[in-house]
């Protein structure tokens, strides 16, 4: 297998990655994998590509990454919860790449609400987004008849090529000045995916391990959603992934989707892209 030719010698998993899809251009490994769970292709079914001509993150935005620099890897999934519950499924495969990563590379990775992997070293410095994950359902009387859960993890950009893909990307590379093998990456997460499914089918939540990783909860920020936009502090999140963000008039919002941001404490001011200047 071109790419990952190596894959299946690295798995331990019985179910993830034992069927895989490896595509060198695809437009969206999401849509492929869509496809082969429409098709009846099995849980665990994973589809790799090293590249992505129509990738796309949460709220239309569109995920780029140069060819052969990143992860991009989408995953079928056949739980047998209630829709209400496959945020649960984002949940643990946020926590199964930031797992790998650490495991691979010794980086310390946190979560942002509702479904970023970044690097946060300090208030100053801002969040930095590693990785983004997107998941999508078919969802047939009620139930999902599957799940696909897409991950994009930028592995070996140059820090030179960043600011073409977000003001706010960084990559391991970057983070650590060394390169990262893709494969025994991938490998690593897919074994964690897997150890945490298991664990869910028995009843285990992945909710307050995200819950304890999400370096949002706490921060002042600024949610931007529908075209308003709200300030204040995020006080914590419901099991079914929303974030609570009480505004400075005392108002409790509960927000399911929306894109957020650092916001600036007073007497910080921000430098509008989400990252507080602290001192200047």
């Amino acid at each position: 297998m071109i790419g990952y030719a190596d894959l299946s010698v690295l798995l331990t998993t019985r179910h993830f990655g034992r069927k895989v899809v490896f595509l060198p251009c695809v437009g969206s490994t999401n849509d492929v994998a869509r496809d082969l769970a429409r098709r009846g292709a099995a849980e665990g079914t994973v589809v790799l590509a090293d590249e992505q001509t129509s990738g796309r993150g949460r709220m239309g935005r569109r995920w780029l990454a140069p060819r052969c620099s990143s992860i991009l890897c989408s995953l079928i999934f056949r739980p047998s919860c209630p829709p209400e519950q496959f945020s649960l499924l984002t949940m643990l495969c946020s926590l199964a790449a930031a797992d790998a990563i650490e495991q691979q590379t010794g980086l310390r990775v946190a979560l942002k609400w509702p479904n970023d992997l970044i690097i946060c070293s300090s208030l100053e410095s801002g969040w930095r987004k590693l990785a983004g994950v997107l998941t999508e359902a078919d969802v047939f009387s009620e139930r999902p008849a599957f799940v696909i859960v897409g991950i994009g993890i930028n592995v070996n950009i140059f820090p030179r090529d960043l600011p073409a893909l977000a003001p706010d990307a960084t990559s391991i590379f970057a983070e650590t000045g060394r390169w990262t093998d893709r494969t025994h990456l991938v490998a690593a997460f897919l074994t964690e995916v897997e150890r945490r499914y298991e664990l869910l089918k028995t009843g285990h939540s992945p909710f307050a391990e995200w819950q304890a990783r999400l370096a949002t909860l706490g921060n002042p920020v600024q949610a931007t959603l529908a075209g308003e936009v709200l300030t204040g502090v995020a006080e914590g999140v419901t099991e079914d992934g929303a974030l609570l963000l009480r505004t400075p008039a005392g108002t409790l919002h509960r927000l399911l989707a929306a894109d957020v941001t650092l916001a600036p404490p007073a007497g910080v001011q921000a430098d509008g892209q989400g990252h507080c200047l602290v001192g200047r």
